[in-house]
């Protein structure tokens, strides 16, 4: 029987950028928006705040933009500060990368296994599903989800119990399945 694990988030990810105010390095996004005109040209930013001074940093959305090459529900959305469009925005690479900013995930997410019922059987088959491009170690998400401890899982898999097509040892944000060999 197959298990379907989903990874989801629970709020937004903590952006990683150094305060020009206190050198603190976590700004906390809210989902406000700011959308300046230029005639017939849009600069928008998503504004983050410092976690320690409140000081307000803007990450650039786009810059010099037509008002005729936007969809009108993308602006309608950012002056409605829609926290779900600064979710899509902050999973943008382009976006992180134009900005020079990275994510923190940890705490913003949680693993639903869907109950107990996967903890019974010699072989347990589990595929996991991931809401959003979170970047999680599989061994922590397996430990979690059967109540193990990381060595333990690391046993497994040097047992050969523990096996998937995916390497377990390191970070995945995109779905995989393993098995579980008991």
């Amino acid at each position: 029987m197959l298990n379907s694990w989903v990874v989801m988030p629970t709020c937004l990810p903590v952006v990683l950028r150094r305060c020009h105010t206190c050198a603190s390095e976590r700004f906390r996004a809210n989902g406000k928006f700011r959308v300046n005109a230029h005639h017939k040209l849009l600069d928008a930013w998503l504004l983050v705040l410092c976690t320690s001074c409140g000081e307000t940093a803007k990450l650039t959305v786009f810059e010099r933009a037509n008002v005729r090459s936007l969809r009108p529900e993308l602006l309608d959305r950012m002056h409605d500060n829609d926290p779900r469009l600064a979710a899509e925005l902050l999973q943008d690479p382009v976006l992180r990368r134009r900005n020079h900013v990275a994510l923190d995930w940890d705490g913003a997410w949680r693993l639903d296994t869907g109950g107990p019922d996967h903890l019974g059987g010699d072989t347990v088959d589990v595929s996991v599903r991931f809401a959003a491009r979170i970047p999680v170690r599989p061994v922590r998400l397996i430990a979690e989800g059967f109540g193990l401890s990381r060595a333990q899982v690391e046993r497994l898999i040097a047992e050969g119990r523990l096996v998937s097509a995916d390497r377990l040892n390191g970070r995945l944000s995109g779905d995989f399945t393993f098995m579980l060999k008991r």
